[in-house]
């Protein structure tokens, strides 16, 4: 059985490990996004394709104005809250890891994980709690056991959570995800 709640989410988090946690809208599951090799294990935990995108949570507002092109309205509509802001990156090389494109997908949702990750000061992974292809898992009780038992921390909500996956804003628009 995995760890509830471990005793200090900072230090696990640097260290690469690997969450099934609450956002403000659904299960996600992620990890220190600066961690190449805990990125490759959450995509091959979905099954994901290598080359296909992922979205972190920023630690912060001055992480998210540091590295990618962002108007002030756009960060007091949207975060924090339900939203994934595609933003263009500073520097077309930052975290290609993730996303090798010129823009990468934010959030900061409004949960009390995302205050973990402000401590803990590094982008998070943030992708839905399935296998890729798959309907998301909108409560705990859907998520499949074949995942919770590649995960290292699984956090149950305390929290309301509304069950749909995060709206997309791009170029400053919302867009309905497919």
């Amino acid at each position: 059985m995995k760890s509830k709640s471990p005793n200090n989410l900072k230090q696990e988090i640097l260290a690469g490990k690997i969450f099934i946690y609450p956002t403000d809208t659904i299960y996600g599951l992620g990890c220190n996004a600066l961690n190449i090799n805990s990125v490759e294990r959450i995509k091959e935990i979905k099954g994901r394709d290598k080359d296909k995108p992922l979205s972190v949570i920023a630690p912060s507002i001055k992480w998210i104005k540091e590295n990618l092109q962002v108007r002030d309205e756009e960060l007091e509509k949207y975060i924090p809250g339900p939203y994934t802001l595609i933003l263009k990156k500073k520097n077309p090389s930052f975290l290609n890891h993730i996303a090798s494109g010129e823009t990468l997908g934010i959030r900061i949702p409004a949960s009390s994980f995302t205050k973990e990750i402000e401590k803990a000061g590094v982008p998070f992974i943030t992708t839905s709690v399935n296998l890729s292809g798959e309907p998301s898992a909108l409560s705990f009780k859907e998520i499949k056991s074949e995942i919770m038992k590649k995960v290292d921390y699984v956090i149950e909500s305390e929290e309301e959570l509304s069950g749909k996956p995060s709206t997309l804003i791009i170029n400053g628009k919302e867009v309905e995800r497919k």
